[in-house]
């Protein structure tokens, strides 16, 4: 019997859904755990020349190699099997994660982030992969929102935790990493291989893997990653640009932004409907956070705008994954949510260079934001006049049946 394959009659294990989340989450550590301690870092290392430059790269730079990478990975899941690639990445983004520790050289650090995000690439294309083929339908969508919850509240999580853990010296927050070491066993334990009937597509006769279905979504997922991405990255110089410097208000803004990114993702799995059919509204949603944002003229209405278009984000992300996996089967899956998983993250890295880029032109980052709410509503109105059934086509059927987390 091939090594991902379960019997028919094997039944599930309690701790695959937790297993997944927290897997999802590992790469949502690596964006934010050590920025807190970025500032002590970069004194660490002043007489290295470019150490301007290269301290942020430690944190910027797992993204990139994430979005360049994930499609390989995701040809590797469907060749080599889902959960040995996972339990194999688990395993090396510890190590990796936690070189810092014991290297001197920053551009030797630099290029142990980059393996990171390699292991990340992997980690985060296996577990939506298989999120995928454990479940299906409103199952599926319900999970992939989970999934978006878990990632959402652990960055906040995540921050909070680096910077406690960072004034014992920069270098502490890299320990953390050393979760994967407990992660990995349980994985390969805890896991359920996929039944006979999933093996049996993988043994059909290879066909062209269709790109065409996926080019739709995956450009739509990069413009849906940089309005994701823009409140969390941009709230705290926009609050500075109003003369607001607390860290108080500053820390708050983050948390209610958090938490309406929570809240939209319990709502997108109430809300009648099917993921793609939502998203021009779900656009709108969020491009009217970012005009609010523009306009404000203190830190109140700004803050307001930032949730309004975080609910919309809370939604907006489940429903292009959602809407990306409806389109795969078994045999393309891995390599579908690799190209998705590129998209999303290659948004997330042009984010702020796209918002600079505005900002030399108009003037302001409000403005420059503002401008990305009107780009936003267009892209609504263009959808609705494209149609949604240009979008999304039916949900394959998956090789699981079991019920949906109340979320």
């Amino acid at each position: 019997m091939p090594p991902d394959v379960e019997p028919r009659h094997a039944r599930s294990v309690p701790l695959r859904a937790p297993l997944l989340m927290a897997g999802s989450c590992l790469p949502v550590l690596g964006a934010v755990l050590i920025a807190p301690v970025l500032p002590k870092m970069q004194d660490h290392f002043d007489s290295v020349p470019g150490a301007k430059t290269l301290v942020p790269v430690v944190l910027t730079v797992p993204a990139l190699a994430l979005a360049l990478l994930a499609p390989f990975a995701g040809v590797i899941v469907d060749r080599l099997g889902r959960r040995r690639l996972l339990v194999v990445a688990t395993v090396l983004y510890a190590l990796f994660g936690t070189a810092p520790l014991w290297l001197d050289s920053l551009g030797a650090i630099v290029a142990s982030r980059v393996l990171v995000g390699i292991t990340e690439a992997a980690i985060m294309t296996c577990c939506t992969t298989l999120i995928g083929d454990y479940y299906t339908g409103r199952v599926r969508d319900r999970y992939l929102a989970l999934q978006t919850m878990c990632a959402s509240a652990s960055a906040t999580a995540f921050f909070v935790i680096g910077g406690a853990v960072g004034s014992a010296g920069w270098r502490a927050p890299f320990w953390i990493y050393a979760v994967g070491l407990l992660l990995a066993p349980l994985m390969a334990t805890a896991l359920p291989r996929l039944r006979q009937d999933a093996a049996e597509e993988v043994t059909t006769e290879p066909r062209p893997f269709p790109v065409r279905r996926l080019a739709g979504i995956c450009a739509l997922t990069v413009f849906g990653a940089m309005v994701f991405y823009t409140v969390p990255v941009e709230t705290a110089y926009l609050l500075d640009d109003l003369g607001i410097t607390s860290t108080g208000v500053i820390g708050l803004a983050t948390a209610l932004a958090s938490a309406a990114t929570v809240a939209g993702s319990i709502a997108f799995t109430r809300l009648p409907g099917t993921p793609a059919s939502r998203l021009p509204v779900v656009f709108a949603l969020c491009g009217t956070g970012f005009v609010v944002m523009g306009l404000a003229s203190g830190p109140v209405l700004l803050i307001a705008g930032a949730v309004l278009n975080c609910l919309g984000t809370g939604v907006l992300l489940p429903s292009l994954l959602t809407a990306a996996m409806s389109r795969l089967e078994y045999t393309d899956r891995g390599r579908g949510t690799g190209l998705w998983t590129a998209a999303f993250f290659f948004g997330e890295f042009i984010c702020p260079l796209i918002l600079i880029g505005l900002e030399t032109v108009v003037g302001s980052l409000a403005t420059a934001v503002g401008v990305l709410g009107l780009a936003s509503g267009l892209l609504a109105g263009g959808l609705l006049l494209v149609g949604r059934s240009a979008v999304v086509e039916p949900d394959p059927a998956g090789p699981w049946d079991v019920k949906a987390p109340r979320l």
